[in-house]
């Protein structure tokens, strides 16, 4: 069974950066910022104004937009006087405001779904959007968006991405609930999800996006992902229809705990389902009649091979196939090293195996091997095109390639060696 690399390389942009709040550590020091800045004549605060945006304005779409909304969030919040001509708002804005670097610590764990806009390509071609775990300064994750398009001879296009980032509008609807909305002018790799809440605060990480469908219906996109606050992980369910549109609600339940939760594409006999790794250590399966609270779970698969014995889990949402529900996984072995390996489950009863690889799938070559986090592929989920499996993979958390391998290959693979 042939496992075949791309030389698809996908690699952080540090030139990213999108606008933020920047706030001094105390609160007397904005006061004191802000009389410095009342105290400078017009003609002065006008060479400054000009100075930041010869500098800055080209790197964001409606940078001046930004500065006169941090004034008026600082004006609020502190109650300083608005009489300012629009300049010095704007130069108040400026001292209230830094750029971030989303992606200049790495640009991993990306996920692939089939673009819900597959129109005015070419025969035998078809568009997917992969997202990836983006990390910057203070090692905060955000989740970022490429697009591109595969042909029928397995060539690998990424689309331009933009050198502009930017953050939606956000709404917050309930308790650990909020929607998002990014403007249809914005190209799909400028949007960034940031933290949005306080259980994000210290990240957004590994999101695994899949197709839900329901019946026969054009469904919809799902992601579940890791939010961190920096003492405590949360679980948080991502829906949207067009990847400009999204509701983001915390999964709650007994056995809403740990990481790597993914969401299989469809019910199971009217139920949603669930794979699952509560104890650092093994693979289970849940199954519930509300999406987002899960209060039980079944033990399904323990490490067995000496590259999984540290820890196995899944490596994105499982996907239906001839032969059964075919899961991409990890294993962490020797060394903290992590690979992608496979398993297989039964259509109509996913607590059932019926399918594991002796070996695994990939893991890091002498090119792969060194990075931010050395030693280590993996993979938030693929897709079947053409008759193979392709996935998209992190390399030691520095870069993202795109693998393929031969579905029926690895099926009939999966079956020999679980016998």
């Amino acid at each position: 069974m042939d496992v075949i690399r791309t030389n698809v390389i996908l690699k952080s942009d540090i030139k990213r950066v999108l606008l933020r709040p920047f706030y001094p550590t105390t609160d007397p020091r904005v006061t004191k910022i802000i009389k410095r800045i009342q105290a400078l004549s017009e003609a002065e605060v006008n060479q400054e104004v000009q100075m930041i945006l010869t500098k800055f304005n080209h790197r964001h779409r409606g940078y001046k937009s930004f500065l006169l909304s941090r004034f008026e969030q600082i004006r609020d919040e502190f109650r300083i006087d608005r009489n300012f001509t629009e300049n010095r708002k704007l130069l108040i804005g400026a001292y209230f405001t830094m750029e971030y670097a989303i992606e200049a610590a790495s640009l991993f764990n990306p996920s692939m779904v089939w673009h819900p806009d597959q129109s005015g390509l070419p025969d035998n071609s078809k568009r997917f959007i992969i997202s990836l775990r983006a990390t910057g300064e203070g090692h905060i994750s955000s989740l970022a968006f490429r697009s591109g398009t595969i042909n029928n001879k397995f060539q690998i296009v990424l689309e331009r991405t933009e050198p502009y980032v930017d953050i939606p509008e956000g709404e917050l609807i309930g308790t650990g609930e909020y929607v998002l909305n990014f403007s249809t002018r914005q190209p799909i790799s400028e949007r960034v999800i940031f933290p949005f809440i306080n259980e994000e605060s210290n990240g957004i990480e590994d999101a695994r996006f899949l197709h839900f469908r329901e019946n026969d219906d054009r469904g919809i996109y799902y992601a579940t992902y890791t939010a961190f606050d920096g003492k405590s992980i949360h679980t948080m369910l991502l829906e949207t229809a067009d990847f400009m549109h999204f509701r983001i609600k915390k999964l709650n339940g007994l056995e809403i705990k740990n990481k790597n939760l993914s969401l299989f594409p469809r019910r199971i006999n009217s139920q949603y389902v669930m794979l699952s790794r509560q104890d650092n250590e093994n693979n289970y399966l849940m199954f519930s009649d509300d999406l987002y609270c899960w209060d039980k779970k079944q033990l399904i698969m323990e490490p067995e091979f000496a590259w999984e014995f540290f820890q196995i889990g899944n490596c994105g949402s499982p996907i239906e196939t001839s032969e059964g529900w075919l899961v991409l996984a990890h294993g962490v072995g020797p060394m903290r090293k992590y690979v992608i390996s496979a398993f297989l489950l039964d259509l109509d009863n996913p607590t059932k195996v019926i399918g594991r690889i002796r070996n695994p799938l990939i893991e890091s070559n002498e090119s792969e091997r060194e990075g931010y986090v050395p030693n280590v592929v993996y993979t938030c989920g693929g897709q079947i095109y053409n008759s193979h499996l392709i996935f998209p993979y992190a390399m030691s958390d520095y870069a993202c390639s795109f693998a393929l391998v031969n579905i029926d290959e690895l099926l009939s693979q999966l079956k020999l060696d679980y016998k």
